[in-house]
């Protein structure tokens, strides 16, 4: 009996390895590893676009300040921004998307330059402007490293962060038509802080596989870099101005 027994438990732990309870099913680790290069595939796509029209809206910036190209106005600033944003969603997985991408961009990059021809016409302009640079820069590429390195769903924040920005809107609405510049302050300082939210929130999204378009994840990243540039632009010029 005693050798059968040893036989068996022999038998036993040769046909079942030892880690048998832990293994993962092949599928479900297949199906991780494709969800992962889809993601980095995204990931790629977006920087290289978003790169790309950072670089072509700085040059309408630019165009836009040394043309002295006058200011658009609100409305047809949120009339040309909410117009190209609904064609983006519409042209996203067309031919088309990518030039609709860089008009949305242009004509950002063009609305940039009435304020900005206004910052470099007060004392320590430039710094004011050069500072605002490296500030946007550093935070979106510290944020954009915490969502890589972290992997952390940040899905959860994505309701909060966009009401706020709807609160946001209707309160730079208020502060212009009033002209009460301390709600305007307070606004960009919302503005700003709502922006860096939405980089690691978009930038969580694409890493978990959350956003599987680069043109929209393109978009929404320039979208929260261009207004957390602005809203610090407001923010530190206020210090060289007089007014």
């Amino acid at each position: 009996m005693n050798q059968d027994a040893n036989a068996m438990d022999r038998t036993t732990s040769t046909t079942l390895p030892a880690d048998a309870g832990l293994r993962r099913p092949a599928g479900s680790t297949t199906a991780t590893g494709a969800l992962a290069a889809d993601a980095g595939r995204v990931l790629r796509n977006t920087y290289a676009l978003l790169a790309m029209t950072l670089l072509f809206s700085a040059g309408a910036a630019a165009a836009s300040v040394t043309w002295r190209l006058p200011a658009p106005g609100m409305l047809l600033t949120l009339a040309g921004y909410f117009g190209l944003l609904f064609a983006i969603h519409r042209l996203r997985n067309s031919a088309l998307a990518l030039p609709a991408v860089f008009a949305l961009t242009g004509f950002m990059g063009y609305t940039l330059g009435p304020l900005l021809s206004q910052l470099l016409a007060i004392p320590a302009g430039t710094q004011v402007v050069g500072l605002a640079v490296g500030a946007t820069g550093v935070t979106f590429l510290a944020l954009s490293a915490f969502a890589l390195l972290t992997r952390r769903d940040l899905g959860f924040l994505g309701g909060f962060l966009f009401a706020g920005m709807i609160v946001a809107l209707v309160a730079a609405l208020a502060a212009a038509f009033f002209e009460l510049p301390t709600l305007a302050t307070v606004v960009s300082a919302a503005v700003a802080l709502l922006s860096a939210g939405l980089i690691l929130y978009e930038t969580s999204r694409i890493v978990n596989g959350g956003e599987t378009n680069y043109v929209l994840a393109t978009v929404s990243l320039y979208v929260s870099i261009f207004n957390l540039f602005v809203s610090l632009l407001q923010l530190l010029g206020l210090g060289g101005s007089d007014e």
